[in-house]
C-alpha cells in the first residue's frame, strides 16, 4: 500500500481525495497556488507545496512543479482528482518514468479515450454502437460535405481532441455547412491545439446517461449502474441523479455490459466513465469515455454504498477490485445539484468572498465543498462552491429532500444557482422525470430583438 499520496487538485475534490487516504492511513501532500494559500485542502493536509502562481498553467497544470513537489514530499502516488491534469497522458507517462504511481488508467487508453475520433474506431471494432458519422477525423470541407450527406441533417461537428461543448456544432442543412465546419475547427485549435474534427448524425433530444466501471489489473471489470446527467447547460452538467428516471432492469443490463465490453475492449484499469445518448425508442449510442473519477461519483456511492475513491487507490496499488457485478446492488435514490457561483438568470460568474455559509443537514444529505464562511471564490478557477447531495428511498422522496435542503441552504456575499436549481425541482416535467439535454432551454433568457431602424 502507498505510504503518500500527492493531490494534484484543489478544492472539494482534493478535500475527498483526501478523507479516503486518511481512512485508509495514508499520508497525503496537497499543492496549491498562492491564490489557495488559505484553502481548507492545505490546511488539512500533511504537508503542502506552493507550486506557482494563481493561474492554472503555471500552478495545478505545471507537471514539472507537481512531479517536484511529489519527490521532494515522497510521495509514492499521484491522485490528479477531476479536471486539470486528471486525463494527462504525459502525466500519466512522467509519473511512469519517475516511479511515481499515477492513480488511474495508463498513458495508452488516456490517450486513445482521450482523442474522440481514435476511440469511435475502437469501439465501433469492438462491437460497441456508436452514432452514424465519419469514421475519423474530416479534413477538409468538401469532405465533410459528403459525409453530411451519407449521414443526413442535421448533424453535429465536435472537436476530436475535446469536450465541454467547445468545437461543437450542430449544422441542419448544407448551406450552413462550410461555414460551421470552419468555426468548429478554429474553435477545436484554440482550445485543444489541434483543429481536428469529425461528424456525427445529430440525435434530437436525447438523454445523457453515463455507466459508472471500475476495472482492476487482474482484469476484472464491473459496472455499478448509470446516472441521468441530462439536465445540462452549454454541455456543462448542473443535475445529475442515479438511477435513471427511464431505466428498467433490462435496459441496466445490456447498457452495463456495452460498458464492460468497452472497457475490456482497450484493456482499461481503474474508475471511468462510459457515456451514452439515449433517444426515445430506447436505442443508446457511445458518446465518449471519461477516463478519470467524474464530478458526479457521489451519486453512485450513495446508490451503491461503494467508495469509488478508495477502490481507485486500492486498484492503483496492485490490489484486486473488493467487489464483483453480483457484490453491486442499488438502493434508493440520489440527486446531486452543482452549486455554482454564477448568476442563476444569465450564468455570469461571481467570484468573491462569502460573508455566511450555512449547509443543510439531516438524514440522506451529503455536502462535498472546501467553501467556508470568510473564503474567496477565485476567479482563476471553477465556480462550483459545492456539490449538494441527497439520497431517498426513492425518486420522489430524494426530490422532496432535495427542495428541504435547497430552501436552507445559504450563500450570501455571491449569487449562486441555487434559486435555479429550485426551480427546477418544482418543475413538473422535471418531477415526472420527461428529461432531455434540451430540458434547460426553457430557462434561458430570450434573446433580445436588434431596435426597430427608423
Amino acid at each position: 500500500m502507498f505510504k503518500k499520496i500527492l493531490i494534484a487538485n484543489r478544492g472539494e475534490i482534493a478535500l475527498r481525495v483526501m478523507w479516503a487516504c486518511k481512512e485508509l492511513g495514508i499520508k497525503t501532500v496537497a499543492v496549491y497556488s498562492e491564490a489557495d494559500r488559505n484553502s481548507l485542502h492545505v490546511r488539512f493536509a500533511d504537508q503542502a507545496v506552493c507550486i506557482g502562481p494563481p493561474r492554472s498553467i503555471e500552478s495545478y497544470l505545471n507537471i514539472p512543479a507537481i512531479i517536484s513537489a511529489a519527490e521532494v514530499t515522497g510521495a509514492d502516488a499521484i491522485h490528479p482528482g477531476y479536471g486539470f491534469l486528471s486525463e494527462s497522458s504525459y502525466l500519466a507517462e512522467i509519473c511512469d518514468a519517475c516511479k511515481i504511481k499515477f492513480i488511474g488508467p495508463g498513458p495508452q487508453a488516456i490517450r486513445l479515450m482521450g482523442d474522440k475520433s481514435r476511440a469511435k474506431k475502437a469501439m465501433i471494432k469492438a462491437g460497441v454502437p456508436v452514432i452514424p458519422g465519419s469514421p475519423g477525423v474530416v479534413e477538409d470541407e468538401e469532405k465533410a460535405t459528403r459525409i453530411a450527406k451519407e449521414t443526413g441533417y442535421p448533424v453535429i461537428m465536435k472537436a476530436s481532441a475535446g469536450g465541454g461543448g467547445r468545437g461543437m456544432r450542430i449544422v441542419r442543412e448544407e448551406s450552413e455547412l462550410a461555414n460551421n465546419f470552419k468555426a468548429a475547427q478554429t474553435e477545436a485549435q484554440a482550445a485543444f491545439g489541434v483543429p481536428d474534427v469529425y461528424i456525427e448524425k445529430y440525435v434530437e433530444g436525447p438523454r445523457h446517461i453515463e455507466i459508472q466501471i471500475m476495472a482492476d489489473a487482474k482484469g476484472n471489470v464491473v459496472h455499478l449502474g448509470e446516472r441521468e446527467c441530462s439536465i445540462q447547460r452549454r454541455h456543462q452538467k448542473l443535475i445529475e441523479e442515479s438511477p435513471s428516471p427511464v431505466m428498467t432492469e433490462r435496459l441496466r443490463r445490456r447498457m452495463g455490459r456495452t460498458a464492460v465490453e468497452a472497457a475490456q475492449a482497450v484493456e482499461y484499469v481503474n474508475a471511468g466513465t462510459i457515456e451514452f445518448l439515449l433517444d426515445a425508442s430506447g436505442n443508446y449510442y457511445f458518446m465518449e469515455m471519461n477516463t478519470r473519477i467524474q464530478v458526479e461519483h457521489g451519486v453512485t456511492e450513495l446508490v451503491t454504498g461503494r467508495d469509488l475513491v478508495k477502490e481507485q487507490i486500492l486498484i492503483a496499488a496492485g490490489e484486486p477490485m473488493s467487489f464483483s457485478q453480483k457484490d453491486v446492488v442499488f438502493n434508493g435514490h440520489a440527486i446531486e445539484c452543482r452549486v455554482n457561483a454564477e448568476d442563476p438568470k444569465t450564468f455570469v460568474p461571481s467570484p468573491g468572498t462569502i460573508h455566511h455559509f450555512n449547509l443543510p443537514g439531516g438524514p440522506g444529505v451529503r455536502i462535498d465543498t472546501a467553501a467556508h464562511d470568510g473564503c474567496e471564490i477565485s476567479p482563476y478557477y471553477d465556480s462550483m462552491v459545492a456539490k449538494l447531495m441527497v439520497h431517498g428511498r426513492d425518486r420522489r422522496e430524494a426530490i422532496a429532500r432535495m427542495r428541504r435542503c435547497l430552501d436552507v441552504m445559504i450563500v450570501e456575499g455571491i449569487k449562486t444557482t441555487i434559486p435555479l436549481h429550485r426551480r427546477i425541482m418544482d418543475d413538473a416535467d422535471f418531477q415526472a422525470g420527461r428529461l432531455s439535454t434540451k430540458f434547460m432551454e426553457r430557462y434561458q433568457e430570450p434573446k433580445k430583438k436588434p431596435p426597430a431602424q427608423a
